[in-house]
């Protein structure tokens, strides 16, 4: 049997309570005009009534979307996660959503979501990194509505940015380990070019060694990001079986550092004693693993959170202004 069940309409609404299809519209926008004592009432009874606003003619009208459109690199990443968090929960305060997009670290979807979600008329644009494909620069460049580069400091912005210098980041691990009095220090990470900013650490780390005068040569490229723990350990074990005489590991991400750790538990070799590691990101699981895991607090939920106050500054008619992080390091149990 068909549903013939019509859903509550606007009209009913205003029926119910006595006032016009206009207020109604104003109660759902939390409009200065209405009483807070009216505007409940009409809640009410929308609640009664199982009625839904549909913002959509209201959106046309004011040409004004109520979303902002964001890109990340990875679903399953929890400062991505945290990222996307501190935005949608700042952008919250103003009524407004984020409608996402993943990349999975490649550009060339990134080119297409950005197409994509442009096409919808967002109130600003928010990417991950400063690298995008010629044509997804382009687009990015030529829209009249803010467009955020996040987790980075582009060399050349296209609008503003929230973000740090993933190199610089990876060089203050560096100089911790070397001030522990460790010199054989090597790097895993993501293969070169997908994700630009495991690139870039990995750039930062080789750039730190050469500083102190040693040698940058042990790279292990554990596959293709996102570095799971499970690529980090099979990483470690090929480090072992290669470097041998490594004194401490710098990873591209936390998770990377959990899966090396636990291959040296695996192995019956002693972290620090033997290995010291080094992650990336401040992840949970690297506060409560045995030994707890040195690491670079990025604070991913900050970027997101600066993120939204800037894109609320802009549509205010305030002078955007970027804001540069300052990632901090963490030394725990993992390295001396």
């Amino acid at each position: 049997m068909s549903n013939t069940r019509k859903p509550p309409t606007m009209a009913d609404v205003a029926r119910v309570t006595g006032v016009s299809p206009m207020t109604v519209s104003r109660a759902f926008k939390a409009d200065s005009l209405i009483s807070k004592e009216r505007r409940e009432a009409i809640l009410r009874a929308a609640e009664d009534l199982g009625y839904v606003f549909d913002s959509t003619a209201s959106n046309l009208r004011s040409q004004k979307s109520g979303f902002v459109a964001v890109t990340i690199p990875s679903i399953n990443n929890a400062n991505f996660a945290d990222t996307v968090g501190g935005l949608s929960d700042t952008l919250a305060t103003r009524d407004m959503q984020i409608l996402l997009g993943y990349t999975n670290y490649n550009t060339q979807e990134e080119e297409r979501l950005i197409e994509q979600l442009l096409r919808r008329k967002p109130q600003a644009i928010v990417v991950t990194g400063g690298k995008h494909t010629e044509r997804g620069r382009r687009l990015l460049e030529t829209v009249n509505i803010p467009v955020i580069e996040t987790w980075d400091i582009p060399a050349e912005p296209i609008d503003h940015y929230v973000g740090f210098s993933n190199a610089n980041a990876v060089r203050d691990m560096v100089d911790h380990f070397v001030r522990a009095g460790y010199r054989r220090i090597a790097f895993i990470g993501g293969d070169v070019g997908r994700d630009t900013r495991g690139s870039e650490r990995r750039i930062g780390f080789a750039a730190a060694m050469q500083v102190h005068g040693l040698d940058a040569s042990r790279l292990i490229a554990a596959g293709l990001p996102p570095i799971s723990m499970r690529e980090g350990a099979n990483a470690m074990a090929k480090l072992i079986e290669i470097y041998p005489d490594t004194e401490a590991i710098v990873c591209v991400s936390d998770l990377a550092a959990y899966g090396a750790l636990t291959e040296c538990r695996r192995l019956g070799v002693p972290v620090p004693e033997r290995f010291a590691i080094g992650g990336f990101g401040n992840y949970e699981i690297g506060e409560v693993c045995v030994p707890t895991l040195t690491t670079i607090n990025a604070f991913a939920r900050e970027i997101g959170e600066k993120t939204a106050a800037l894109i609320l500054d802009i549509l205010d008619g305030k002078q955007g202004i970027d804001v540069r992080i300052s990632p901090e390091l963490i030394v725990r149990d993992s390295s001396r």
